[in-house]
């Protein structure tokens, strides 16, 4: 449908769903500037009977309302990362294959050009669905755009069954892992160099710290038939206060990501205990998700897909919907080795794939 605002892109909702990746690729939503891809998605779906729209900022919801017995969330993200010269995309072909290479087109505007366009054509699915384009998912937690639908608007994002769109190589991955940042601090005394001894550094007094990160071994855990793999790392260090100064603080930034048979509460006990005696500061904490493969919707989801159900390693927002108490599963093209990789870039196959999959899912047939 074409916008009655010119300033509004258009786009061709009757394209290939590997064209309308490119098109949504091709206007630029770096985190916070997702307007514009916000207005082209409302305007291409407006006017459409089958169709309810609410937008909330530069998120936007549209619902059916068949009175169906039961009702699928179906949801994806439009922001992207900073751009790093991989816009406009292009079309490319390595090693017999074919690929939309640029920014956005595996995380995750391949898996919101399925759903934008499943959206409009499907008119009477088997159960009503709930589709959400939502914004700034690539930054703070207190600004996702999902998360703010949930704290303002929680009635749209009720359901029995949720899909995210996020990278997967189109195969259902089930759940997540939770997500835990810690500052880990040691103490000392300032003093010259050239007079260590009268001070006390608080660098060396971290190599405790690291003693245990290089031993610890990381646990593999089955929730629910996948085998969640965790991991506890180092991933930033701090200290010093001149090329002269013993210092008196350093800090170790660690990453926890731990496996949703565990909830964040004992997440952070366990990573105290790890760190015993040290001062540990948690920065960031997200619970995981347990994989949701359980209910008859998601059984039958992945009986019309095929394949055989993976665990996520990383955290994804199916965390939110896990929390709502709805079950909930990762779905979409684009491998996530690629996400966020300056040569980004989706295998055409895998988006005519996951449309395929969820088109025959939603159908029936």
């Amino acid at each position: 449908m074409r916008s009655a605002d010119p300033t509004i892109p258009v786009l061709d909702l009757s394209a290939s769903s590997t064209d309308l990746t490119r098109q949504l690729c091709d206007i630029e939503s770096v985190s916070g500037n997702e307007k514009t891809a916000t207005d082209a998605i409302e305007a291409s779906l407006a006017g459409l009977d089958h169709l309810e729209l609410f937008r909330n900022g530069d998120a936007l919801v549209a619902r059916t309302q068949l009175g169906r017995d039961r009702r699928v969330v179906i949801a994806g993200h439009i922001d992207t990362v900073p751009l790093n010269n991989n816009l406009p995309t292009r079309y490319e072909s390595i090693d017999g294959r074919d690929y939309l290479w640029g920014r956005g087109t595996v995380d995750m505007k391949g898996g919101v050009a399925v759903q934008l366009k499943l959206a409009a054509e499907l008119t009477a699915p088997i159960v009503d669905v709930t589709w959400i384009w939502y914004d700034h998912e690539e930054v703070s937690e207190s600004l996702n755009g999902l998360g703010r639908l949930a704290r303002e608007h929680p009635e749209l994002l009720e359901g029995d069954f949720a899909i995210l769109g996020e990278p997967t190589n189109s195969q259902i991955e089930g759940g997540c892992n939770g997500n835990l940042r810690a500052e880990i601090r040691t103490f000392g005394l300032r003093a010259h160099s050239a007079r260590a001894w009268v001070g006390r550094n608080a660098i060396h007094d971290a190599a405790p710290i690291f003693t245990a990160l290089a031993a610890y071994v990381p646990r593999e855990v089955e929730v629910e038939g996948l085998v969640y793999r965790e991991g506890l790392n180092a991933v930033g260090v701090t200290g010093g206060i001149a090329g002269n100064v013993i210092p008196d603080e350093c800090m170790v930034h660690v990453n926890y990501r731990f496996a949703p048979s565990r909830s964040g509460a004992q997440a952070e006990a366990h990573v105290r205990e790890v760190f015993d005696g040290f001062e540990v500061t948690i920065v960031d904490l997200a619970e995981g998700a347990t994989p949701g493969l359980t209910d008859p919707l998601a059984q039958h989801f992945l009986e019309a897909v095929g394949g055989e159900a993976k665990p996520k390693y990383g955290w994804t927002d199916v965390a939110r919907f896990s929390a709502l108490g709805m079950p909930a599963v990762n779905y979409g093209p684009g491998d996530p080795l690629k996400a966020h990789a300056d040569d980004e870039r989706v295998a055409l196959d895998q988006i005519e794939d996951c449309e395929r999959g969820l088109r025959a899912w939603l159908a029936g047939s």
